[in-house]
């Protein structure tokens, strides 16, 4: 495919690339402080969820060593999984928090600051990813190979990054559901 035509067809993705970015935390935001009346907390999600987490991590590393080995197809695959593992959780987390309280975090001293720097790193970096995961994606679906393969040395680590403090964050925060 030539370059006039890669840019092309990444142009058509780039407004709903912008869109998501920016709906997805707002939405995200927005209902998290909606609780749902009358429902029963879905309080077994969070192990659920941080386990998608931990998978996606696995996922994350194992396309990491396909591409590596030039598997593309495996590695396409994989990419894919980790996209729908994402969404996944980002679904239990909502519906988690419209139906549950938040739970607070009870430990105290350096461990409390340890946590927190985790937490909000986790959060800010959850944000932050979603238009790189996204550019990267469509550089790889418009076949804009050296382009994605720039990004996805930006966007893997913080990815990465966002999977696996988010299973450090669940078992922080367990002892206190």
């Amino acid at each position: 495919m030539s370059d006039s035509k890669q840019i092309l067809n990444e142009k058509k993705y780039n407004k709903l690339i912008v869109f998501l970015s920016v709906v997805i935390p707002i939405v995200v935001a927005a209902l998290f402080g909606i609780k749902i009346p009358n429902v029963e907390p879905l309080s077994f999600l969070p192990p659920i969820y941080a386990t998608i987490n931990g998978l996606t991590a696995v996922i994350l590393v194992l396309a990491f060593i396909a591409i590596k080995n030039k598997k593309i197809v495996l590695h396409e695959n994989l990419m894919t999984t980790a996209i729908w593992c994402s969404a996944l959780f980002l679904i239990m987390y909502v519906a988690y928090h419209m139906t549950s309280d938040s739970t607070k975090f009870g430990g105290e001293g350096a461990v409390k600051y340890i946590y927190y720097f985790i937490l909000l790193t986790h959060i800010a970096l959850s944000i932050a990813v979603i238009p790189f995961v996204l550019i990267t994606y469509v550089r790889a679906i418009t076949n804009n190979i050296e382009k994605h393969k720039k990004i996805a040395k930006i966007t893997f680590p913080l990815w990465l990054y966002v999977a696996v403090t988010g299973v450090i964050v669940y078992i922080m925060i367990s002892p206190y559901y």
